[in-house]
C-alpha cells in the first residue's frame, strides 16, 4: 500500500476519529442533526495532547523553504480542518437543494452557538457570522452613516477612532461617516509605547475634542490589538471611559482578537465587537463574527444593523441576514465546531495556545533586540502573539517606501515572510529607530524561523546595506 503524505495522513486520521459524525455516504437529515451529541467534550488526557510531529503534519502544506513569521496577516489552517472544509463543499455540490433547505442554517446556528460560548455572550442572536472583520466594520459604520443622513445624529457630531485603525476601516469611516456629515476625530497615539497610561490619556483628550462646542460622540471605534504597529490596547478601560463620558456606542475592532487575546463580551462591555477567526483561531479564510449587545431596554443591539449585501433574508435580523447573502461558499463558517475540537487537542486549549504563543514571541523578540541592539515597540504586557522589533538604524530606513522594499528583499532574497513598518522620526530626534518588523508566533513556528531573520538582517548590516540602494 502506498504511504500517505503528511497532509493526507492528518486528514485521514481526523476522518477516522469522526467517521460517524461526518458520514461520507450521504448527508445528515435535520432529525439526525438534532440527535447528534454536543460538540463540547472533556479536554483530552495529557497522553492525547497533540504531538510536535502531528503539528508539523497539520501544517506541512506551508512552503518549507520560507520562514513564515507573519501569521498576523493571513492566519493559518491545519490540514485536518481543510479536509473537513472540502467535505462541506462537496456536500453542497452533491445535493444543493437538500443542503440549502435542511442543513445550512442549522449548521451555521451551531457555529454561532460555539462562538457565543467562546466569547461569553448572553444571547444567541447577539452573534452573527460574516466573512471578515472588514465586513463587520462596514455593517456598524453603515448604521452610523444612516443615522447622520436621516437626521437622528446632528451634522458635526463625532466618531472617535484611533489613528492606528486598520486602513480598510478608515476607508469605511470615510465612505459611511464623513460623506454623511459626521466629524471624525483620530486619536494620535505614540509609538514606541511606554505604558498604557499614554493611550488612556490621549483617548480622553480625543473624546473631549469630539464633545467640544456641545457636540456628541456618537461612536467610539477602538482596536483591541492594533495591526501596524501592533499594540494591545487597554480596551476595558477605554470602554469604561466611553460610558462615563456619554458616548452613544462603542465598537471594538478586534481583527486579531479571538485566539490572540482574552475575548469576553460581558467583561469588555462594548456594544459591538468583531474578530476574525481565520487569523488566530485556525479557520480557513475567511470567517469572522460580529457581536451586537442587546440593549438594556429589551431591544436588540442589531435591530437597525443590516448586511451590506442585501438578499432574501433582509429584515429578519442581522444574524439571519448574514447566514444567507446569496449562493457562495459557506464552508469556512461550517467548520467552526471542528476547529474547537482541534484547539482542544492542545494543553490548555485556546488559552494554553495564547499563553505559549505570547511567551514565545516575547522570547524571540528579545533575542532579536539583543542581536540588533534595538528595542521592542511596547512593554511586553502590551503584546499578545505579535511584537514590534526595531531594526538597526544603520539600514537607513527613512520612508514607507523603504520598508516596503525591505520587506520584498527579505522575502525574495532570504525567503522570510515578515511585515515591516516605518515610524516617522519626531522633530529633534537623533538617529532614531525608524524601521520595525512585526513578528508573529503560532503553533507551527520554530526558533529557527526567527534565527533566519536575525541572521539575514545581520548579514545586511555586515554588507553595509542601505535602503536607499534599493530601486523603486
Amino acid at each position: 500500500m502506498a504511504s500517505l503524505s503528511p497532509p493526507e495522513e492528518a486528514a485521514a486520521s481526523y476522518h477516522r476519529r469522526h467517521s460517524k459524525r461526518y458520514p461520507s455516504n450521504g448527508v445528515e437529515s435535520v432529525s439526525e442533526f438534532a440527535k447528534r451529541p454536543k460538540i463540547i467534550s472533556p479536554p483530552p488526557k495529557p497522553s492525547n495532547f497533540i504531538s510536535s510531529s502531528e503539528i508539523e503534519s497539520e501544517f506541512s502544506h506551508h512552503d518549507p523553504d520560507f520562514a513564515r513569521i507573519n501569521n498576523g496577516s493571513f492566519g493559518c489552517c491545519p490540514s485536518s480542518i481543510l479536509a473537513l472544509q472540502r467535505d462541506w463543499q462537496l456536500r453542497f455540490l452533491r445535493q444543493p437543494d437538500r443542503f440549502y433547505f435542511d442543513e445550512l442554517k442549522p449548521k451555521i446556528s451551531e457555529s454561532r452557538a460555539v462562538i457565543k460560548r467562546l466569547i461569553n455572550a448572553e444571547h444567541d442572536d447577539e452573534v452573527s457570522i460574516v466573512d471578515n472583520a472588514t465586513t463587520a466594520a462596514a455593517i456598524v459604520l453603515q448604521q452610523t452613516g444612516w443615522a447622520f443622513r436621516e437626521g437622528r445624529f446632528d451634522k458635526g457630531d463625532a466618531v472617535v477612532m484611533l489613528h492606528y485603525a486598520y486602513g480598510s476601516v478608515k476607508k469605511s469611516v470615510e465612505a459611511y461617516v464623513t460623506r454623511s456629515g459626521g466629524q471624525v476625530i483620530e486619536v494620535q497615539l505614540p509609538f514606541p509605547v511606554i505604558s498604557a497610561d499614554e493611550i488612556v490619556t490621549r483617548f480622553r483628550n480625543g473624546l473631549a475634542s469630539g464633545k467640544a462646542n456641545g457636540r456628541r460622540v456618537r461612536l467610539a471605534l477602538i482596536d483591541h490589538v492594533t495591526s501596524m504597529p501592533s499594540v494591545v490596547i487597554p480596551i476595558k478601560e477605554l470602554v469604561k471611559i466611553c460610558r462615563e463620558e456619554g458616548v452613544d456606542q462603542v465598537f471594538v475592532d478586534a481583527a486579531h482578537g479571538i485566539g490572540c487575546v482574552d475575548v469576553d463580551m460581558k467583561d469588555i462591555g462594548a456594544d459591538f465587537y468583531t474578530s476574525n477567526l481565520h487569523k488566530w483561531f485556525f479557520a480557513p479564510p475567511s470567517v469572522a463574527f460580529l457581536y451586537c449587545r442587546k440593549s438594556n431596554n429589551g431591544g436588540g443591539g442589531a435591530a437597525d444593523l443590516h448586511h451590506p449585501v442585501v438578499s432574501n433574508e433582509y429584515g429578519n435580523g442581522l444574524a439571519v441576514e448574514s447566514s444567507w447573502v446569496g449562493t457562495r461558499d459557506y464552508s469556512a463558517q461550517l467548520v467552526v465546531p471542528s476547529i474547537l475540537e482541534f484547539v482542544n487537542r492542545f494543553e490548555g486549549g485556546i488559552d494554553g495556545i495564547k499563553k505559549r504563543n505570547h511567551e514565545c514571541v516575547i522570547e524571540m523578540g528579545r533575542m532579536l533586540v539583543k542581536s540588533w541592539g534595538t528595542q521592542l515597540g511596547c512593554p511586553t504586557e502590551m503584546c499578545a502573539s505579535m511584537v514590534m522589533v526595531g531594526l538597526p538604524v544603520c539600514l537607513g530606513v527613512a520612508s514607507d517606501s523603504d520598508v516596503v522594499k525591505l520587506r520584498t528583499l527579505l522575502r525574495e532574497r532570504f525567503s522570510i515572510e515578515i511585515p515591516t513598518y516605518f515610524r516617522p522620526p519626531e522633530e529633534g530626534e537623533i538617529d532614531p529607530i525608524a524601521g520595525y518588523v512585526r513578528i508573529s508566533f503560532q503553533v507551527y513556528n520554530k526558533a529557527e524561523d526567527y534565527h533566519r531573520l536575525r541572521d539575514a538582517v545581520n548579514q545586511l548590516v555586515r554588507e553595509g546595506f542601505k535602503c536607499m540602494s534599493l530601486s523603486s
